[in-house]
């Protein structure tokens, strides 16, 4: 006789889900109906499984807070961000897009600065804490704010993204070193790294605390991620947020309109010219895509 169980998926691969129940780790499979009501279950939901003979059947997916397509993951508290200024140099539009798109569902973004040991990374940690974000810099070298970050994502289940080879998985080791997670080495030819992590997995580091470790990504792989409302968008830039409003028109877009505080801002300095530039490049992606396209 089939047992009826909750729990919460800690990976999803290849139509496989490891499911965590409060006394097992159960290896499911999922009923078709839900794939055919467009609700395929991630890496984090919490569901509703059934388990016979040890095997496992994802019955229902319980409501979610909110879900990513890049990474593929729901249900997070936050967001890490992770950059370098060196081998890779991350570019600033991909932090951007990636923050917007966590910023539209109200979800809070720590930028995680990496290989500081190699290079300070000084433009990026004034960009970004100028932005209003929480900025950690680590090495996972020597373990420099490896215990900072740590603090941060206690008690949360926190999502782990950023481009390939910026130290993820490294700096998952550091926190929690019996994981021992394969890490790539960067391409000095291309600046990038390889792929190590295939799959969104959750990787518990006690005390009611997860981490996601996802795929990293490059600026090609940005087409693939979600594509914000343009009248949402602005809301998305925390430090557009005190001259929202302002605006000599209501339905100012902030980009040629004259009597526009957001530019002004920027003008000024008080906005960083890097947000302002992805601003600029995001309201152009999503003033190309139709409601319709979002049904």
């Amino acid at each position: 006789m089939a047992e009826k169980r909750t729990g919460r998926i800690l990976r999803s691969i290849s139509g496989f889900y490891d499911v965590q129940t409060p006394d097992a780790l159960i290896s499911c499979r999922a009923r078709g109906i839900l794939r055919k009501e467009g609700s395929s279950p991630l890496t984090g939901d919490l569901v509703e499984i059934t388990v016979e003979r040890g095997k496992g059947m994802v019955e229902k997916i319980l409501p979610r807070k909110n879900s990513f397509v890049r990474p593929a993951v729901a249900n997070v508290d936050a967001l890490v961000i992770f950059a370098a200024n060196v081998n890779p140099v991350t570019e600033p539009y991909l932090i951007d897009r990636v923050a917007a798109i966590a910023g539209d569902q109200e979800v809070p973004v720590y930028l995680c600065v990496n290989k500081c040991d190699l290079d300070p990374a000084v433009d990026l940690v004034r960009i970004y804490e100028n932005a209003g974000f929480p900025v950690i810099c680590t090495s996972a070298e020597t373990g420099e704010g490896v215990e900072r970050l740590r603090q941060l994502l206690k008690g949360k289940l926190t999502a782990f993204t950023g481009n390939s080879g910026v130290g993820k998985s490294s700096i998952l080791n550091r926190l929690c070193p019996e994981l021992n997670l394969a890490t790539g080495e960067v391409s000095e030819k291309l600046g990038r790294g390889r792929h190590t992590t295939r799959h969104v997995e959750l990787y518990p580091l006690g005390e009611d605390t997860f981490v996601a470790d996802t795929p990293g990504f490059s600026s090609f792989d940005t087409d693939q991620m979600e594509v914000i409302l343009k009248e949402n968008l602005q809301y998305a830039f925390p430090d557009f947020s005190k001259y929202i409003g302002a605006c000599q028109f209501h339905d100012c877009s902030h980009r040629k309109e004259p009597g526009c505080a957001v530019r002004a801002a920027w003008e000024r300095g008080e906005i960083e010219k890097t947000r302002y530039d992805s601003y600029q490049r995001l309201y152009e992606k999503s003033s190309q895509i139709k409601l319709w396209e979002l049904k």
